[in-house]
């Protein structure tokens, strides 16, 4: 990684990490092109892009090459690796959501968020037929390639990553808590397992407070980590449909087990039947859709040198971010007019469009009209 990356890299960590800095903060300063010379700007600076005072204090202070260093020493003997949007091995499928996390704490085998994989997720207050089904459909399909992707929590995710653990495709566990923290408690020996042969991964920084909204935050992860998401017992406002409608707006394949009409478990699922997911019988219905992508290989290449410097301008770009940039090519284009132009989802075009942000291909005016740079 040459300096200037790094140097950008940290600045990141940094901003992530400081209290009262949330994701549009950062893409805002992504815009203004101010992350390479973070630390050498000053109050005036940071206020003119709309930071508070206490987000200054706090930034500036974060940005101190000793209190990165510091952090980072942390990480290192608690066996916690980093990972930013910037770095090569950020899972591709995760990049490609729309507000996709800036930086990611993990421990175990990175590797398998780049496998083909599903979600299985549902209700903590699982039926044993509900946990049966979880743990079959995750070792058979884990069996096959697929890696099994869930939350942690009580009822149908531990059971999917029960199933899952000790098979070819491996599981990974998406937390809310910071990657160093269970939860729930009950799960300490299958969360060290997964530490030891599975993977750990969170966007919630080590030292933060577990509450509410951190939750809905995992969900969206383990939507873009995977290729579908199996449902298995969720109830009307669960966070299990949550994470289905994130999978939906990332253009994700939804799956469900059907369960008894009279049950309330069963209420979520057979509502998302209705709106056109795929019923699941057994594990060839999740599996005759993926069979394709267990043949081929997940080891996608990416130079972070290419977030920074343009070069050829069409180079190390995908066909979706080069088909939005001949677009502005001919001229600048507001959000809506890209959305027509292209047929993309507003969802998807929000990706491909930060994603061209932060390789400086485009240039974000007021009002959400973009140009090429």
């Amino acid at each position: 990684m040459s300096k200037p990356t790094a140097l950008i890299r940290n600045n990141l960590v940094a901003l992530h990490e400081t209290e009262g800095i949330g994701w549009l903060t950062i893409q805002r300063i992504f815009n203004a092109a101010a992350m390479e010379d973070a630390q050498a700007r000053r109050e005036a600076d940071w206020r003119d892009l709309g930071l508070t005072p206490k987000q200054i204090a706090a930034l500036m202070k974060n940005l101190q090459p000793d209190v990165a260093d510091s952090r980072m020493t942390r990480y290192e003997r608690s066996g916690i690796k980093v990972l930013t949007i910037l770095d090569r091995k950020y899972p591709r499928r995760l990049r490609q959501i729309a507000r996709a996390p800036w930086v990611i704490y993990y421990v175990g085998r990175l590797e398998l968020a780049a496998r083909p994989s599903v979600g299985i997720v549902g209700t903590r207050l699982a039926t044993s037929y509900g946990r049966r089904v979880a743990e079959d459909l995750s070792a058979a399909c884990s069996a096959q390639g697929l890696t099994i992707v869930s939350g942690l929590a009580r009822g149908i995710d531990t059971a999917a990553h029960v199933g899952a653990l000790n098979k070819a495709g491996g599981t990974v566990a998406v937390l809310a808590t910071p990657v160093n923290i269970c939860y729930p408690a009950e799960n300490k020996h299958l969360y060290r397992e997964i530490g030891e042969k599975g993977l750990l991964i969170s966007e919630t920084p080590p030292g933060t407070s577990l509450h509410p909204g951190l939750f809905p935050l995992r969900n969206r992860i383990i939507a873009g980590l995977s290729l579908g998401v199996v449902v298995v017992e969720a109830a009307e406002g669960s966070g299990a449909l949550i994470t289905a409608e994130d999978a939906t707006k990332a253009n994700r394949d939804i799956f469900v087990v059907p369960g008894p009409i009279t049950s309330p478990r069963s209420r979520g699922g057979m509502l998302l039947l209705r709106q056109g997911a795929k019923p699941v019988l057994d594990e060839e219905d999740i599996l005759e859709e993926y069979r394709k992508h267990l043949t081929k290989s997940n080891d996608i290449q990416f130079d972070p040198k290419n977030i920074l410097h343009a070069g050829d301008p069409l180079l190390h770009l995908t066909p979706d971010e080069t088909s939005i940039y001949n677009i502005l090519l001919d001229q600048p284009r507001s959000i809506e007019e890209l959305a027509a132009e292209s047929g993309m989802t507003f969802g998807l075009l929000h990706s491909v469009l930060l994603s061209l942000l932060i390789k400086r291909r485009i240039h974000q005016q007021p009002g959400s009209v973009y140009n090429v740079l």
